[in-house]
This record gives structure tokens, sequence and C-alpha cells, in this order.
């Protein structure tokens, strides 16, 4: 087993990039994440056609109505919604929510404004270049690891076996790329 404390590895999803602890904290660490599509139902509005106030922490609908803060749940997205008695007289209701009680909820993560600097890095012109790169560098890698390295099955059991596993697999990745750059080095000089 190998054993580092400085060594961890996670699970990362596609979108988690923000939950970095040097994004967060702002150390200048700049994060190119891939974001998920947009779950809108077709015919309703947008998430983003709704605006965000900071100072005041309300969405603003296409409508000019406000949506303030009303609770934040387990999963850390904050809930605005709006006033029913507003919404029922509004002529765009129905491109604004299908339910019954008449009431748009919008939803913010507590972490949506590293998420947006993601984004805004991603959409970047150096990150739009460096996104294209992923294929050739990032995913190449993952499908080393799964068609010569034996990643497409894990052989043994347990968090801390796999966790093995992918370290040894990592570590045998990276032994290639140093041999590679030698032997390039060499055939150079």
């Amino acid at each position: 087993m190998i054993t580092n404390p400085r060594l961890s590895t996670e699970i990362r999803g596609y979108n988690r990039a923000y939950r970095s602890p040097k994004t967060r904290i702002g150390v200048g660490f700049r994060t190119y994440g891939y974001t998920a599509g947009n779950r809108a139902k077709q015919g309703l509005y947008h998430k983003w056609e709704f605006t965000y106030d900071a100072a005041r922490n309300v969405y603003v609908c296409p409508q000019k109505q406000e949506l303030p803060y009303r609770t934040t749940d387990r999963n850390g997205y904050r809930h605005y919604v709006s006033d029913s008695k507003v919404c029922s007289s509004c002529p765009m209701l129905q491109k604004c929510t299908r339910s019954r009680n008449r009431r748009k909820i919008v939803t913010r993560h507590i972490w949506e404004a590293s998420k947006e600097n993601v984004r805004a890095n991603r959409l970047s012109k150096s990150g739009k270049r460096l996104y294209r790169k992923r294929k050739e560098t990032i995913e190449r890698s993952f499908a080393d690891a799964k068609q010569l390295h034996g990643f497409r099955y894990c052989r043994l059991r347990g968090l801390r076996n796999v966790t093995e596993q992918a370290l040894m697999t990592a570590a045998v990745q990276n032994m290639k790329k140093i041999a590679f750059h030698l032997e390039r080095k060499a055939k150079e000089a």
C-alpha cells in the first residue's frame, strides 16, 4: 500500500472544478472546467434570463419582478421564490412556470460565484485553446489507462485497494512520459 499523507485522490465530476480549495480562496490558480448543459424545460425561461443582484441578494425576472431569497437546502442551493399573487397576473406566466401554485423558484448554489469564474475562464480565448488540447492530453491519458493498464475493471475490492491501483497506474504513466522525454532529449543531443 502506498502511504503518503500529502497525497490524496478524489473523484471529480466535470462540473466540480469550482470546489478546489485553491479556486475558492483565490490563490491565483485558474480552472477551466466543463459545465453541464442547461436543464430548463422546453418553452420556459432559462435561469440565465433571470438577473442576479448580488448587492440585494435577489433574482429579477424578465418582467422586472423580484424573487427574494427564501431558504437554503441541504445540498447548498439557495432558493429564490417569486410572489404567487404577482405571478398569477403576469402575461408571461406560461413561459415562466408550470407550477400549480403559480410560483417560480430559481436556485443558486452557494459556490455559484466560483462556478461563474470557472465558466468565464473556460469561455476566454486561452480557456478555449486549452480546452481544445484536453482531448490530446487529459482524455488521452484516461484512454491509455483504460486500454493499456487495465483500468477498464478494478482488479481489487475496496476503496483503499482501488486507490492503490489508480495511483500505481498513474505512476506507471508518469514513468512512461519521463522515459519518452529522456529518449527525445537524447536524440536531440
